[in-house]
């Protein structure tokens, strides 16, 4: 780290508590405004993670459930059911009913058991199957891209969520009435647009409010809620056997939501800000303060990092002007337009579509074991906890960096080894370990990306990012089927490799560990001008 110039040093000065510095401040106290950051202010006067935080985030999160639902509900309405054998032409021991006598069999459950049992996505007609799949993911890396814009411009991070959870709701039902396979296909695209959404808006909505040396955890917290989200459907699942039935049942949470939890829910003092809504703003972090127990000072106002220099200010009509002031708008077009933000954003979407490519591509190899469908996804769902937990703990510890680094090679070690484990025997059981330990080494990587791709950059445009790292991320989904259906050691051999080059892209990142969260690309500049790393 470079030495900090002395005439920068005499610039944040003035963000010093007055016990520390008297002598800078001004003698007249009624026509005086400090100005701080959103993080100061949390830290100095309404707490980082209070009661109020606390309520907002739980809230908040809730929505993580509402997008497992949508998403991991295909797992179920798209299953092959049981069939049994009514006569000649049929073999009860085969595994497919490929080349049975039209009549000789029937579906367990009947034909709306499911989609594939509904319009006989067989044999030739299977990989329909896998078409809702990819369509439902490209939905979802549309919808991050077009729901990230929005919530950081025109919507707000509220706003968009609400937008969402209603288009869910809709969608969601009308799949239930999907007349044949076509409208099904179409309505899953729809639902995916809504639902890639859901995950970063709610992310985003629940950490900023966050004060940085909480932050981590918080973030890291937020994906117990996708995976409990999954082990519930599974319990829905088991009592709405008919794919009907169960598209209206993971739908109704999303009407519920809008209406019992979303008025309690709060939009982000940093969207306020940003849009140069400062007093919307101000009264926000009133409320957190006397929610915490904690006072907001009156001589105390937000401004963007870039701005926060100015630190006290004596003239009257200067003050008010703070009230409102111009908002600052970005897009993607000024990421790239900034280097530092431009190679910020090539790695971090290299990262997640690896990430990814190995996450969802593990997760199809567990769920193929043939053993009972409901307890495998409960048990997939709770074997996910434990390494949320580990990088959580671990977090503020050794960092985002080393940790993203570590938890890519780890998984690409068991994947490595468990391409070179044989398909027979014991050596079965230890490629099926491998896998297991591989998961669990990618869904911590999965949750980490996520607060560390938000605090790599400024709040004007940190959706938009999210945005682009989550599509990335719909992309390697898409891709994972694929590489499962090659079967054997292949598979294993591309998570290696994914998870290994993934973990080379992170050495190219900066920390941001106990880092502040800035508002603007200026900010940012300034702020890690004497900073080394991207």
């Amino acid at each position: 780290m470079s030495a900090v110039p002395s005439s920068d040093l005499d610039l944040r000065l003035p963000l010093l508590s007055s016990a520390e510095e008297p002598a800078r401040k001004p003698e007249k106290g009624p026509d005086v405004v400090q100005k701080l950051t959103i993080d100061d202010m949390l830290q100095e006067h309404c707490g980082e993670f209070g009661t109020w935080q606390l309520r907002h985030f739980v809230l908040t999160c809730l929505a993580w459930a509402l997008e497992a639902f949508h998403t991991m509900v295909m797992i179920f309405a798209d299953r092959e059911p049981e069939f049994r054998c009514l006569g000649p032409g049929c073999d009860e021991m085969a595994k497919s009913v490929c080349g049975f006598e039209p009549g000789s069999w029937v579906w367990v459950g009947g034909a709306g058991s499911s989609t594939v049992a509904q319009w006989g996505l067989v044999c030739g007609e299977k990989y329909k199957v896998g078409l809702v799949q990819a369509v439902f993911f490209g939905g979802c890396m549309i919808g991050a891209g077009t729901f990230g814009h929005l919530s950081d411009s025109m919507l707000g991070r509220k706003g968009s969520l609400t937008v969402v959870c209603l288009l869910n709701a809709v969608f969601g039902c009308l799949t239930a009435l999907a007349p044949d396979y076509w409208t099904y296909l179409l309505l899953r695209l729809l639902t995916g647009f809504s639902t890639g959404g859901v995950g970063l808006c709610a992310f985003v909505l629940a950490t900023e409010p966050v004060g940085s040396s909480k932050r981590g955890v918080a973030g890291m917290s937020t994906f117990y809620f996708f995976s409990t989200g999954i082990a519930l459907l599974s319990g829905i699942a088991y009592i709405f056997p008919s794919w009907r039935e169960l598209y209206i049942a993971s739908s109704v949470p999303s009407i519920l939501f809008l209406v019992i939890v979303l008025p309690f829910i709060s939009e982000s003092p940093r969207w306020y800000l940003v849009r140069g809504r400062i007093n919307e703003a101000m009264t926000l972090m009133r409320t957190i303060a006397k929610s915490n127990g904690k006072h907001l000072p009156d001589g105390v106002v937000l401004a963007l990092d870039e701005d926060v220099n100015e630190s006290y200010v004596n003239d009257q009509s200067d003050k008010q002007g703070f009230a409102a002031k111009e908002a600052i708008t970005g897009s993607v077009i000024d990421v790239i337009r900034s280097p530092v933000t431009r190679i910020r954003l090539v790695l971090a979407v290299a990262i997640n579509f690896m990430c990814s490519v190995v996450y969802y591509g593990l997760s199809l190899n567990v769920v193929n074991l043939d053993t009972n469908l409901y307890l495998n996804v409960v048990l997939n769902a709770v074997a996910e906890m434990p390494a949320f937990t580990i990088t959580a703990v671990l977090l503020d510890k050794f960092g985002r960096k080393p940790l993203t680094i570590g938890t890519l090679w780890f998984s690409s070690f068991f994947c490595f080894a468990g391409c070179l484990m044989g398909g027979a025997g014991i050596w079965k059981v230890v490629r099926m370990i491998c896998g297991i330990l591989g998961i669990f080494g990618m869904a911590g990587t999965y949750n980490l990306l996520f607060i560390y791709t938000a605090e790599l950059f400024p709040t004007v445009v940190r959706n938009v990012a999210l945005g682009c790292a989550t599509q990335s991320a719909q992309m390697g989904a898409i891709l994972a089927p694929f590489i499962v259906v090659m079967g054997g050691a292949l598979p294993f051999a591309v998570f290696a490799s994914c998870g290994f080059v993934g973990g080379l892209l992170a050495f190219y990142l900066p920390e941001t560990l106990n880092r502040p969260l800035y508002d603007t690309i200026t900010g940012m500049k300034q702020g890690e001008g004497g900073l080394s790393g991207v």
